[in-house]
């Protein structure tokens, strides 16, 4: 069995590392055997490099060891459901350390149901990490609005709007193929095409 840490910060001015002295510490009381891994990354995507590593490293019976619910998620509940699921399959036992109710594994009916509780309350305190980030980007919007900010968002790069007209006009290459030879996604590739055919 190994104990895989999880740590996550929004932004690289976060300190990401702050909680993972306690939690190597906290790992020692299941197994001396501990993996660590940090991410820079937001806990609104499902899709995050290092957590995706973390869960194909894993192997059944492992534990994934979190600080508190909102490091691991402020997902949506569907992807939450979809993160859960991923966890499950793979075996991983989830320990928060600070919802002290994942800390034991108890057998037989208490077991049972202390197992429910637990879903019930890292779903509960899931839903309460994302309305608490919905809710903080909602005051940051209000007050951008107060003080009269206005933002003007990203200028267009004509120059390479113009190459992938020019490319386009040639149909001889897909749009894969022009996106790589202009250097941008293929959505900028579709999104100029669509506005030259409008």
């Amino acid at each position: 069995m190994t104990v895989r840490i999880y740590v996550r910060a929004s932004t690289k001015d976060q300190d990401a590392k702050r909680a993972l002295s306690d939690l190597i510490s906290f790992s020692q009381s299941y197994d001396d055997k501990h993996v660590e891994y940090v991410e820079h990354f937001s806990g609104t995507k499902l899709d995050r490099p290092v957590l995706t590593l973390l869960l194909n490293d894993a192997e059944e019976g492992d534990i994934l060891l979190v600080e508190s619910v909102d490091r691991l998620s402020r997902l949506s509940q569907d992807d939450f459901a979809i993160l859960k699921q991923r966890i499950k399959d793979k075996g991983l036992r989830l320990v928060v350390a600070d919802l002290p109710t994942t800390h034991t594994v108890s057998k037989g009916m208490t077991g049972e149901i202390l197992t429910v509780i637990n879903h019930m309350l890292i779903d509960l305190l899931a839903t309460m990490a994302k309305l608490d980030n919905d809710k903080r980007r909602e005051r940051i919007k209000q007050g951008l609005a107060n003080s009269g900010y206005k933002p003007t968002g990203k200028k267009a790069n004509t120059a390479k709007h113009n190459r992938i007209k020019e490319l386009a006009s040639q149909n001889n290459m897909t749009k894969e193929e022009i996106a790589k030879a202009v250097g941008v996604g293929v959505a900028t590739v579709y999104r100029v095409l669509k506005q030259v055919n409008n």
